[in-house]
């Protein structure tokens, strides 16, 4: 509409001004003509009976003779008396003397010129416009060839001005009724035109947040209703395969948890069967003893892996809940650190006070996973560092390894990354730093990876210090009927174990 007015007011104004100097032009060019015309026919009229040498007295009656005209101008005569003086014979001697008349108009008038082939005449009659007091004049002048006075007229031009006024009135109302009716344009194209788009674009936003369901209502056989119905077609067809990849995805998700729920009882009795071996193990044939160290260690590996699994498939299905206490960062750090016995590997620096409400379940799994990650794949010393950010908490682990290939920085909290093809098998699920970073998430907080400028790889954890706001929002959505009932361990599976094996990348070197 903007444009539409600008561009309408430009053409408006442009109408308006090429008009207004085209009849501007015009009224003034009529108006000087007529009265130049008549002044030259009556200072040949009214000065051929005058003599050689007339007196003052007869020029007046001349100039008054003149000024005696339909065009309403005044006539100032000069010529020589017969007392060799001279005499300026004005019409009206209070409005029109000599000193009105230009300098630069006088001198034009009284220069002779050469006679010749071009110029039949060594006068002419020359013009000028003015102002006085405000009020345009039309000043003109002609010395009478052959001999005889020198006369000027002086000609108002104030009514062709009130004209003019006028006409710029008239201009600058049609111009204002232009650029409303242009305004008036603009508005029925916005409503047949602009509206539909902007529905469009309000529909496409409104699909792009995740309604599925957004239908836009189509009128007419026009393009933009052809639009319409293709983002109508386009908005069902991906609704439809959005349904069909959730429920494969839910689908997926159901086989994960349902599998691991029934591996959990074999494998329950399996350990049982494993600890007794580990615990015979010294009594063993020297050659079964290792097949049984390998069903030992490749059954806690399943065991994990299956802990693991369940927890992600809590977190895919939403169940994941915290459970908040007041938590000594300091205190918490040290019983996870001691648990897992890395005191003589990890060096703490934690300032002591600093309490915070967080779920020391879910806080002690995120700890275990990226020490352990440091441990196993960085290098030791491992220092741990507690500092408050103003209303964040802010966990550094630093190893002193080798760091992480740039490659492979943007994958290490990627569920089963491998950062080498050749080793696809590890001591680890591949899950250990995906849940660590999940239950970051849950408190509503970040890990963020990164290699130090002075060597090694740092894993920086933001936790907010008050999480009870997040936990009241996730108890809400559970009362306003949000799925999972399913019993929630925080992952805290390792009760003391050393559990650097629910990793992370699996590749770092």
């Amino acid at each position: 509409m903007l444009v539409f007015g600008l561009v309408a007011l430009t053409a408006a104004v442009s109408a308006s001004a090429i008009a207004y100097w085209l009849n501007r032009d015009a009224v003034l060019t009529r108006t000087q003509d007529s009265a130049l015309d008549e002044f030259r026919k009556a200072l040949k009229d009214d000065t051929d009976p005058l003599p050689s040498l007339p007196t003052c007295s007869e020029l007046r009656e001349a100039a008054g003779r003149m000024a005696d005209n339909t065009q309403k101008y005044e006539v100032l005569l000069i010529t020589r008396t017969k007392d060799a003086g001279s005499c300026p014979a004005a019409s009206d001697k209070d409005l029109f003397t000599l000193d009105v008349v230009p300098s630069s108009l006088r001198r034009a008038v009284d220069e002779k010129r050469p006679v010749g082939k071009g110029n039949t005449s060594p006068y002419h009659l020359y013009w000028q416009r003015i102002t006085l007091g405000g009020t345009p004049y039309l000043v003109g002048g002609a010395k009478v060839n052959g001999g005889g006075p020198t006369g000027y007229m002086l000609k108002s031009l104030d009514t062709e001005r009130q004209d003019l006024n006028s006409l710029a009135w008239s201009l600058g109302i049609a111009t204002g009724l232009a650029l409303i009716g242009a305004a008036l344009l603009a508005q029925a194209a916005a409503a047949t035109v602009l509206r539909p788009v902007q529905r469009l674009g309000e529909a496409a936003h409104r699909l792009g947040e995740g309604h599925l369901d957004t239908r836009l209502q189509v009128s007419g056989s026009d393009e933009l209703a052809n639009l319409s119905h293709t983002f109508n077609r386009a908005a069902e067809r991906l609704q439809k395969r959005v349904a069909e990849l959730s429920a494969r995805e839910a689908s997926s998700r159901r086989f994960v948890a349902d599998m691991s729920h029934e591996l959990r009882t074999p494998l329950t009795a399996i350990t049982a069967v494993t600890e007794v071996l580990e615990e015979e193990a010294d009594s063993l044939d020297p050659m079964i003893a290792p097949a049984v160290q390998l069903v030992v260690s490749e059954t806690r590996r399943l065991n994990d892996l299956v802990e693991n699994l369940m927890e992600v498939t809590r977190f895919d299905a939403g169940t994941a809940r915290l459970v908040l206490d007041d938590v000594d960062v300091a205190d918490q750090v040290t019983a996870c650190i001691d648990a897992r016995a890395w005191l003589d590997a990890v060096e703490l620096d934690a300032a002591r006070g600093i309490v915070a409400p967080l779920d020391p379940r879910r806080l002690d799994v995120i700890l275990a996973n990226l020490i352990g990650n440091a441990l196993k794949h960085g290098g030791s010393p491992v220092r741990v560092s507690v500092r408050t950010d103003g209303d964040e908490l802010l966990i550094k682990v630093r190893d002193h390894g080798p760091g992480i290939p740039e490659d492979v920085l943007p994958h290490v909290f990627d569920r089963f990354y491998k950062a080498s093809a050749s080793r696809p098998r590890s001591e680890g699920s591949g899950l250990g730093l995906s849940i660590a970073m999940e239950n970051a998430h849950i408190h509503g907080g970040d890990i963020s990876a990164a290699n130090s400028p002075e060597g090694g790889a740092v894993f920086t954890l933001r936790l907010p210090m008050d999480a009870s706001r997040i936990a009241s929002d996730e108890a809400e959505d559970e009362r306003d009927g949000s799925p999972g009932t399913e019993r929630d361990d925080g992952g805290a599976k390792d009760k003391g174990k050393g559990t650097g094996k629910g990793r992370d990348e699996e590749g770092r070197p």
